[in-house]
């Protein structure tokens, strides 16, 4: 019975770590983005983390796949499960810190294709932790599949496979798209809210300093504020979430004034999406232009689409020659629409008909 329940675990935590790892390996960038999260200052505030943040999620993830095969076939057992207890302790701080403080609303374990709540992301850590626990005290019956040299070509070769992987999605764009702005999906149909969708049910919360201290009283707590307090701050409580839509935060927006509707009901827009200029790909700006001349040539309306501050706007475009308006949407919207910078969405009436990185202009057909 205890060898059955260890190759179970075994079986389990290796498939598992497996998959996480390729969904992430297949969005590296996405799941950088987590990590930065975390490394904020709402957080840990480890700001000095935040330039490594890519870096180190190529490395967890190629480490969450390699470990998952090392398990499988039983190589190096003891570095393995080791490894493995360590990884799920550190996951399962994270996701408990993130599920009792509210801090990140998705730990990203498995990307954008399946999402979790905090709670349920620390409960899928707590349960891989039981069964690695498991393989942690019976390592003597996890055996080698393979010979020596067979196991040494599959080892070497995981890792071989998957930092190609993760050159190529860098260098382009997700294998498979799990986001709400992947091609054939309807940006309008994506904002909307079903008539009978849950609501939100929200507590005003406001802030008195008494004594010195800043504390909190509910609504219905106001009358026993203490005299003399003085008035700090409100916030809204969110007691429990209700429907939210893929999509909530689209917006086209340039001069105090919306141009959403009037691009996304258009037959043939075609979208530059450049969340962060300052620190966009050069090569990929320097092409922008002549794609831009092209596209209106063929009747499309093009709009640039930024984050950044009207004079970083300003000095991209007499750096690049860029001469299409930049329209302003929130930074973390951009980011999820498209993970290079900068790259091409082509809208049909809103629909999302072909995403581009800036590496792959050539395979655009306007």
């Amino acid at each position: 019975m205890k060898n059955i329940i260890t190759q179970f675990s075994r079986i389990f935590v290796g498939i598992l770590f497996i998959i996480s790892g390729l969904i992430k390996l297949n969005d590296p960038i996405g799941f950088s983005y987590k990590l930065a999260e975390y490394f904020s200052e709402p957080v840990f505030n480890m700001p000095f983390f935040v330039p490594l943040s890519l870096a180190l999620a190529v490395f967890l993830v190629i480490l969450e796949v390699v470990l998952g095969v090392m398990l499988l076939i039983g190589y190096k057992t003891k570095f393995t499960v080791w490894s493995l207890l360590l990884l799920i302790v550190m996951f399962t701080f994270l996701t408990f810190y993130s599920a009792y403080f509210n801090v990140v609303k998705d730990c990203g374990c498995f990307g954008d294709a399946l999402k979790l709540t905090p709670w349920q992301s620390f409960t899928k850590d707590i349960v891989l932790l039981f069964f690695i626990l498991i393989l942690y005290f019976n390592q003597n019956l996890i055996k080698p599949l393979f010979n020596k040299t067979t196991q040494n070509v599959v080892f070497l070769g995981s890792i071989v496979l998957c930092a190609i992987l993760g050159f190529v999605v860098l260098k382009h764009l997700p294998i498979i798209d799990f986001r709400p702005y992947k091609v054939g999906s309807n940006i309008q149909e994506g904002m909307l809210v079903p008539d009978d969708a849950e609501k939100s049910v929200v507590e005003m919360i406001f802030i008195y300093k008494v004594n010195g201290v800043n504390t909190e009283f509910a609504e219905k707590d106001l009358m026993n504020i203490p005299e003399g307090a003085e008035f700090v701050d409100r916030k809204d409580k969110v007691i429990t979430e209700g429907y939210v839509p893929p999509i909530f935060d689209f917006t086209m927006e340039k001069d105090d004034s919306d141009y959403t509707s009037e691009f996304l009901e258009a037959p043939k827009t075609m979208l530059i999406v450049a969340y962060d200029l300052p620190n966009a790909d050069k090569n990929g700006l320097a092409k922008m232009e002549k794609l831009y001349l092209e596209a209106k040539a063929k009747g499309y309306k093009v709009a640039g689409m930024t984050s950044s501050l009207p004079e970083e706007i300003d000095k991209a475009k007499k750096e690049f020659g860029l001469t299409f308006d930049f329209y302003f949407c929130d930074a973390i919207t951009l980011k999820t629409i498209e993970r290079a910078n900068p790259s091409i969405v082509i809208l049909n009436k809103g629909t999302v008909m072909q995403k581009a990185h800036h590496n792959d202009l050539s395979h655009l057909k306007l």
